[in-house]
């Protein structure tokens, strides 16, 4: 199986390491970053090529002659990148959550005979698989909720926070309207609002705000209230309504001393830093879905809840597994002939299908990423 990983930052060097462990597979990575490329070249089943991958004709060159690809380049770049491996007639696996609407992407995908499965990480991802395959099940579905967030095992003052993935991809977050279904129809909410305490076992007390976590199943699933909200520590949310209040995301550029710059991009700078795990920091991941409604006859509360950690064995960050594993189950899903439905397809899709969810489990509990289930009947 020859396979394609287009970036090599955290997530995208995992999956490059999960997949190559696998039998038969040659994972071929692909980074501008000489130094994120250095740390995996020369482990067996991977190849390193670098090339600039905000080039699409690039992209394509590179995805032609592979089985399957998998896109794991920052946001902004992600709708471009999966459009240029879709023209190149190669399957793949996306996890750069981009805000472009991924199923703008559905006909060219059908016209290539291409499977294109977007937002495949844990959040959004993992907890729409649990949504479409639960829908198969329930009579009814009547809520669902998904309350998740990569954390800093320790907090640290000022922001409560550090970022295993790039700030510019969290204040994205940050700023985009969040969406929600209230009554079967889509509101929008501001993000960082509605904010809410919940007590976790193992972790303690974290606030879940408003973020546009929704995503694709705003369109494909006909439940009437649906909600995600992003953890964090408390206070963290109120800085970043702050800095966001007084400019500090803004994309329209201003000028400092005769240059001109985007405010944001200043931002996911110095954030870059201030976030960054440092020497022996460790994080975790927090998740909880709820899936609600009418179950062979009877009302009941269908929850989902997750606790992972920092691997030390491998230096993994947890968030680099809980995405990056769930990321390679459903590469596997589409590789291995257990869902070949042409087009553009959401993880809820591949929920559904039968035995993928399953199999998907299997795969992340192989990893240690496991998930509790219990089951409430409510009246």
């Amino acid at each position: 199986m020859r396979c394609c990983v287009l970036g090599a930052g955290r997530v995208g060097s995992a999956i490059a390491r999960d997949l190559a462990r696998l039998d038969g597979w040659q994972v071929t990575v692909v980074d501008v970053s000489e130094a994120a490329l250095a740390l995996l070249a020369g482990q067996p089943g991977i190849e390193v090529v670098r090339a600039d991958l905000g080039r699409p004709d690039e992209v394509r060159r590179l995805a032609v002659g592979n089985d399957i690809a998998v896109g794991a380049v920052p946001g902004p770049m992600g709708f471009a990148t999966v459009r240029a491996v879709i023209e190149a007639r190669v399957n793949v696996v996306d996890i750069s959550f981009f805000e472009e609407d991924p199923f703008a992407l559905d006909g060219l995908a059908r016209e290539m005979g291409v499977v294109a499965v977007v937002d495949a990480g844990i959040a959004p991802g993992f907890d729409n698989m649990i949504l479409g395959h639960d829908d198969t099940l329930f009579e009814e579905v009547e809520r669902f909720a998904c309350y998740v967030g990569g954390l800093p095992t320790a907090r640290h003052w000022p922001f409560e926070y550090r970022a295993v993935f790039s700030p510019i991809d969290v204040i994205a977050e940050y700023t985009r309207p969040a969406r929600l279904v209230v009554e079967g129809r889509v509101v929008t909410r501001e993000a960082l609002t509605e904010r809410e305490m919940i007590d976790f076992p193992g972790v303690g007390t974290l606030e879940a705000f408003n973020t546009d976590g929704l995503r694709t199943l705003i369109k494909t699933m006909k439940v009437p209230h649906m909600k995600e909200k992003t953890l964090r520590f408390p206070g963290h949310a109120e800085i970043m309504r702050i800095l966001r209040a007084t400019g500090y995301f803004d994309e329209q550029p201003v000028e400092v001393a005769g240059v001109r710059v985007r405010p944001v991009d200043l931002t996911a700078r110095l954030l870059s830093s201030a976030w960054q795990l440092g020497p022996g920091e460790e994080d975790m991941t927090v998740m909880r879905v709820e899936v609600e409604g009418l179950l062979h006859g009877r009302r009941v509360l269908r929850r989902y809840d997750l606790l992972d950690r920092f691997d030390r064995e491998t230096g993994i960050t947890s968030m680099a597994r809980t995405t990056g594993y769930t990321c390679t189950g459903v590469a596997r899903v589409v590789a291995e002939g257990l869902f070949t439905e042409p087009g553009l397809s959401p993880p809820e899709v591949v929920g559904r299908a039968p035995g993928c969810f399953s199999f998907v489990v299997r795969h992340l509990e192989e990893r240690g990423v496991r998930f509790t289930e219990t089951e409430e009947a409510l009246q």
